[in-house]
Parts: C-alpha cells; sequence; structure tokens
C-alpha cells in the first residue's frame, strides 16, 4: 500500500499530525468525524500505516454505499443456501480483516439493526455468519470508523445507538475543513497541479498572482476532495502556460465568500453560494431537485450551505415549509419527500422561529412574501 501524507503546515495540520501519532501508538478503536471530503480516509489509512498492523492489510469499507440487506453479508459473510443466491460459504471483511485494520466510513447511515450487530462484535470479537447456528471465529482487528454527521445530535433523535458510540468514541479524532486551514491551500495546489500535470502527461501550467489568490480565497465546502477535482478539471482542460483567474470555474468567482474591494475601498462581501442556489430556483425558476439536491448528494456543497437555503425560504415565506416547497418550484405532492430528506440530513430547521422574523424587502427579481399565494400561509 503506497504511503500516505499530510499535506500542508499549519498549526492545525501539525496537530493533526500528533493526534494520528497518538492513535496509531495503540489499538484502541477511532472516531473520525469531519465533514465531507476532508480526508478522513487519508487519515484513517496513515493511523494504520503507523501501528503494529502495517504489514497486515487494511480494509476500507464506506456503509452508505451498501444498502442495508447486503451490509450484513459484506460484514460477518454468510454460509450456503442462507439467502438466494449464496451458493458457497463467504467470509466476511471483518474475518479477511482479521490482526489488521478495518475502516468504516459513514457509519452514522447504518440502521438501528446493523448497529446492533456491530456493538455485539466489537464486545467479544464474534464472528456469526448469516445462516449459521453456531459461531465461525474470534476475529483480532482495529477498528476505525468515521462519520459527518453529528452523532449526539442522532443519538437524541434516537437514530444512532448510544452505546455504539461510546465503544467506537475511545478516541475521537476531528479533522477540520480545508477553510480553517487556509495556509495549507497553496501546498495543496502544488501537489495536485503536479499530480495530475503527470497523469494526463501535459506540462504543469502556472497560476497568476490573482488565480492563487482566488483559490485561496475560496471556502472549499467540498474540501480536498472539490480540490482535487477542480485541479484536475484545470489541468485538463488548459490551453496555455498559465492560469488567470478569469480561467477559474464559477463555484470559485461566483460563489466565493471572499471579502473584495470595491471602487470606493471598502471590502464588500461576495454573494454566498447559498445566495447563488437560491437564486436559481427563485429567480430563474429551477427546482429544489435539479438545483440543489444533485450537488448535496455529490458532496459539492455542505451542510451549512443547505442550512443557510432552507433559512432563506423559510424567512420568506414566514416558517411555512408548504410555501417554501412552491417557491423553490417542487410540486405539492412532494412535500413529505422534501422534508424527510431535510431530516435525514439533519438541515430541517425549526420554523417557529421565522414566525416573528420581520420579512425581508425583496429585489425586484425575488418574490416578496404578498406575490406568494397566501392560501397556504398558516402551514408549516
Amino acid at each position: 500500500m503506497s504511503g500516505e501524507i499530510l499535506i500542508g503546515t499549519s498549526p492545525l495540520t501539525r496537530y493533526l499530525e500528533s493526534e494520528i501519532s497518538d492513535a496509531a501508538r495503540s489499538d484502541a478503536k477511532v472516531l473520525l468525524t469531519g465533514e465531507s471530503g476532508v480526508g478522513k480516509e487519508v487519515v484513517a489509512k496513515m493511523i494504520h500505516q503507523q501501528s503494529r498492523r502495517r504489514n497486515v492489510k487494511l480494509i476500507a469499507l464506506n456503509c452508505a454505499a451498501v444498502p442495508d440487506s447486503l451490509l450484513e453479508s459484506e460484514l460477518f459473510g454468510h454460509v450456503r443456501g442462507s439467502f438466494t443466491g449464496a451458493y458457497r460459504d463467504k467470509p466476511g471483511l471483518l474475518e479477511l480483516a482479521n490482526s489488521g485494520t478495518i475502516f468504516l466510513d459513514e457509519i452514522g447511515e447504518t440502521s438501528l439493526r446493523m448497529q446492533a450487530l456491530l456493538l455485539r462484535f466489537l464486545e467479544n470479537g464474534e464472528i456469526w455468519r448469516i445462516g449459521a447456528d453456531r459461531m465461525q471465529t474470534t476475529t483480532d482487528v482495529r477498528v476505525i470508523a468515521a462519520t459527518n454527521r453529528d452523532l449526539a445530535d442522532q443519538i437524541a433523535r434516537r437514530e444512532f445507538r448510544a452505546d455504539l458510540y461510546y465503544r467506537l468514541n475511545v478516541l475521537h479524532i476531528k479533522i477540520p475543513p480545508l477553510r480553517e486551514r487556509r495556509d495549507d491551500v497553496p501546498q495543496f495546489l502544488d501537489h495536485f497541479f503536479r499530480a495530475y500535470s503527470q497523469r494526463h502527461a501535459t506540462p504543469m501550467p502556472e497560476l497568476t498572482s490573482a488565480a492563487r489568490a482566488a483559490l485561496i480565497g475560496y471556502d472549499w465546502p467540498g474540501n480536498v476532495r472539490e480540490l482535487k477535482n477542480l485541479v484536475e478539471r484545470l489541468v485538463v482542460r488548459s490551453r496555455s502556460a498559465a492560469i488567470d483567474e478569469a480561467d477559474l470555474p464559477n463555484e470559485v468567482l461566483g460563489l466565493s465568500r471572499r471579502r473584495v474591494p470595491t471602487a470606493h475601498g471598502e471590502a464588500v462581501p461576495v454573494r454566498s453560494r447559498a445566495d447563488e442556489l437560491y437564486d436559481k430556483m427563485v429567480v430563474n425558476g429551477e427546482s429544489f431537485w435539479s438545483a440543489v439536491h444533485p450537488l448535496f448528494n455529490a458532496r459539492d456543497m455542505t451542510r451549512d450551505d443547505m442550512r443557510a437555503i432552507i433559512s432563506k425560504g423559510l424567512t420568506q415565506t414566514r416558517g411555512s415549509y408548504r410555501l417554501v416547497l412552491q417557491l423553490f418550484n417542487m410540486p405539492p405532492e412532494d412535500y413529505k419527500s422534501f422534508l424527510n430528506f431535510l431530516r435525514k440530513h439533519q438541515c430541517h430547521m425549526p420554523f417557529f422561529k421565522f414566525r416573528c422574523l420581520p420579512q425581508e424587502t425583496g429585489s425586484k427579481d425575488t418574490p416578496n412574501r404578498a406575490e406568494l399565494p397566501q392560501g397556504h400561509a398558516h402551514l408549516a
């Protein structure tokens, strides 16, 4: 396995390195938390590579990518004939990772039933394959779990087991978002420009000072994953030896949260990502399902962005989710699925606190409260 490294020299990165070193000295379970795209798998690999288990494999599993009906078989294995298609005995990943490390990404997406099975395994290390009438074996596996969810909030809503949380949360490493270690961005840029230029066999382009400043000033809601994808796109599309600010995509130029000087010298904030996406729906008439939902699922926007968009909608409609549905160009029958989506991802905002807000004055392009149908104004 190729060695992973932490890029950057900021104080937060140096602190993260020390946390990784501390975790590698023991076999204690580790819980990694942080926004999507911050590099949780890189940290898990570094802990494994520096540990006494480094000569045995690390097996990674994205729990959110496997349907719950298959996740148990994937982890614990099954015996022949235990279900349709089980033509032979199959060991699970927990057996295959014996003496090594297993990395369970997106642990917050697992069902309560799967959480109970994981808890039993963490307590005794016993493997019970699906369809077996006895325990198959016990394993010695180090468990590193990761999530971008607030597990304490999930526990309060009874969506995550508190006892499993305490089992996993022996060592807790919170990985900071890229916007909090902005000093590291130039080194990330240099590293990935060099890597992707080699991969695509193209000359490495140079960044002008304006382009570099724009990239450093950008908030990177998708974190390192977004930066990697953007650099690869710039390398592939580069037609000259230099990349200027005008060559950067709209999400950097139009959605940056940088403060830029006006002609009079004062600094004013550039419109936020939430502002731009809100206007796509309210001004340009796009649906929430086409303008916002795909970006969120692709992890190209954060929960903070989503909450900001929902807050703007609720402010406009004085707390009415049904009117937000109309404002965001969704049919009335999508009401339940819309709310379920928001609750699932902790983006549901309490409507009552928007009922007493003073109404914002809309622009000529943005419909204000008076322009919305009044028949449902009392509905949340």
